[in-house]
């Protein structure tokens, strides 16, 4: 059985366009509406740091205060999982104080938090992400993969600092070659680990896409090393030994190739190159050669198969943010998109102008977001 995973009361201290905000749930999904700049994406923003990462818009955390001289913000929340009801914490004291995360009034960091919260969201920014470079894909995909692995985010950072510092070392004329053995082998281990997650998360994607349904299923394959050659050993059910081959096959090409990356003055091999290519599978059509409208009904499709793996893998659907999404759908795909939120049983919370683009969602609750006097408002409509 899918158990809920919800946030029950959000409450906003000095957080981009709110000076303070409270918003009680009880658990339902939230249609928040209003006017342009009102403050609705801050709101799904802050939602959006209750799990690892810089959040839905991927600010840095001196960029959410409200008031940049003090640099203070925070966001707490009361969520219901599997567990029970938990507080979750974020925020910043000062302009110069870091993030910090809380659980139940005790420090914990974000993969913590992250073990207990799951979200999937959907930007108006997104549109483009099959028109676009492969770093947006890559940051989708691994959006993703921390769903599955919350600790996806602290391997990969593992591996940009040792990236990072091995490039730095190859501009140097004398390099210890010992030093850069240590960083080859730091970045291969956590490259292949990227790698896996990634993988397996694109299969997960692939078998929750359901055939038929109103949205479109897209065929999804990883391209570059290791991350194509680890999305064949997933299929083959080869992950364990393939992670320790691929590990040290990325090892040797690093060790291989320094004098071509001396030369371009980058790391030319790895996961941080690898793309995630789409196909619309019943036209046998890239996606990025598809119509606006059929990009936008495959970016649904493949945000709701993440929604259905998580809750297969986790047991409790996680929490959508949805933002401007219905208003660039007819009636059809809209009453399509409301159908699949209420089988996933997720709490979803969705912006859009005006209370009528909600009609369908059953049991939310409606909140009209204000700009007053240069401060948002939250409003719950009866």
């Amino acid at each position: 059985m899918i158990g809920r995973l919800a946030v029950l009361s959000l409450r906003l201290g000095r957080f981009r366009s709110y000076g303070a905000a409270t918003l009680e749930t009880d658990g339902q999904s939230v249609a928040l509406y209003g006017p342009n700049g009102a403050g609705k994406t801050n709101l799904l923003e802050a939602v959006s740091l209750l799990v690892p990462g810089r959040g839905l818009r991927r600010a840095q955390a001196g960029e959410f205060a409200r008031t940049p001289a003090s640099g203070g913000w925070r966001v707490r929340a009361e969520i219901e999982d599997a567990e029970g009801v938990f507080e979750a914490l974020t925020g910043t004291e000062g302009p110069e104080g870091g993030r910090r995360v809380e659980i139940d009034g005790k420090a914990a960091t974000q993969t913590a938090l992250g073990q207990r919260v799951r979200m999937v969201w959907l930007t108006p920014v997104m549109d483009r992400l099959w028109l676009e470079g492969a770093s947006a894909r890559r940051r989708f995909l691994d959006r993703a993969v921390l769903g599955f692995r919350p600790d996806h985010g602290e391997v990969s950072v593992t591996y940009e600092k040792a990236m990072r510092e091995r490039n730095r070392l190859l501009k140097e004329p004398y390099a210890d070659p010992a030093w850069l053995d240590g960083l080859e082998a730091q970045m291969a281990r956590a490259g292949a680990r990227i790698a896996r997650g990634r993988a397996e998360t694109v299969a997960a994607l692939a078998a929750a896409q359901r055939p038929g349904a109103p949205f479109p299923v897209a065929d999804l394959a990883l391209s570059g090393e290791p991350d194509a050659a680890m999305a064949e050993a997933v299929a083959a059910g080869e992950a364990d030994a393939a992670e320790a081959r691929e590990a040290a096959g990325l090892s040797e090409r690093l060790t291989r190739g320094r004098p071509a990356d001396r030369a371009a003055g980058r790391t030319l091999t790895g996961p941080h190159l690898s793309d995630l290519e789409a196909t619309y599978a019943a036209k046998a059509m890239p996606a990025r050669a598809c119509s606006t409208g059929e990009q936008k009904a495959l970016l649904i499709s493949l945000c709701l198969a993440n929604a259905r793996a998580l809750a297969q893998a986790t047991g409790s659907s996680p929490i959508l943010l949805l933002d401007e999404v219905a208003a660039h759908l007819d009636a059809d795909r809209r009453a399509a998109l409301y159908g699949e939120i209420t089988a996933l049983g997720a709490q979803a919370w969705m912006t859009g102008t005006g209370p009528e683009l909600f009609e369908g969602l059953s049991g939310a609750l409606s909140v009209a977001v204000e700009d007053q006097d240069g401060e948002t408002r939250l409003n719950p409509v009866e």
